[in-house]
Formats: C-alpha cells, structure tokens, sequence
C-alpha cells in the first residue's frame, strides 16, 4: 500500500479543500494518506512515504507562503528527489506564475513532478475538485 503525505497552507480554506479532495482522490485507489499542515511537517519525516502532494496558495506577487510553508519545502527538497511529488493550489489574481515558478524550481533540485499540477482561482469549484481527487490518484 502506498504511503501518501499531502502537506499544504491555507489562510482562506480553499487550499485546504483541495488538500482534502486530493487526499480522498489517493484514499479511493488504495493509498494510506496523512494529511499535514505545512507546520506540521518537516524533512525528517520525508523517508517515511512513498509519494507527496504539496498544496500552497499564492501570495502577495505570486510566491509561496513564506512564513511556513516555502522554509518547510525548501528544507524538504533535496531528499525529494526520486519520489513521487504533485503541486496543487489557490490564487486570487495573477494567472498562475507561482505555480510555474515552483514546478521550474522542483525540475531545478530534480523533482520530477507525477502530473500536472492543479490550480484554481479562489475556491475550487466541481472541476477543480475532481481535478484534485484525480492529482490524489495519480500518486498511488
């Protein structure tokens, strides 16, 4: 049975529910899933799973949540290499740079992304649900 961690930062809750629909996605093939928020995960826990979905909204001039989120993957990165890693999450404005510069920083520390990343503009609506649950499955 795969090993699914799904790490993600919300403020407003949407990417919390997408967290949650990625989580069911994984559950529904088979996985075992444990689902962190990004205070409650750090690099020493990266060996104990098989697979990663990281869900982080954008922020401020599309960036990272930098106060937990961005230091808590940065310290995760390297031993990330080899497994397998899916993005999702939020934004309000924008068209979705952060998500483009974080997929062009994980091919940098090769991370090799399982699938395409789900984004979607403020709170997830049935497509964005079901495109999560589907990233979940993709991980198993």
């Amino acid at each position: 049975m795969s090993k699914i961690a799904v790490v993600y930062w919300s403020g407003t809750g949407n990417t919390q529910e997408m967290a949650l629909a990625v989580s069911d996605g994984a559950k529904e093939k088979g996985a075992e899933v444990s689902l962190f928020s990004a205070s409650d995960f750090n690099d020493s826990m990266v060996n104990d799973f098989d697979a990663f979905a990281f869900g982080c909204p954008a922020m401020g001039a599309e960036v990272l949540e930098e106060d937990e989120f961005e230091p808590m993957f940065e310290s995760c990165k390297a031993s990330l290499a080899g497994k397998k890693v899916a993005l999702f999450g939020s934004y309000g404005w924008g068209d979705g740079e952060w998500m483009r510069t974080w997929e062009e920083d994980c091919a940098a520390a090769g991370i090799n992304l399982a699938c395409e990343s789900v984004i979607c503009n403020e709170a997830p609506d049935d497509g964005a649900v079901e495109e999560c649950k589907a990233l979940g499955a993709a991980l198993v």
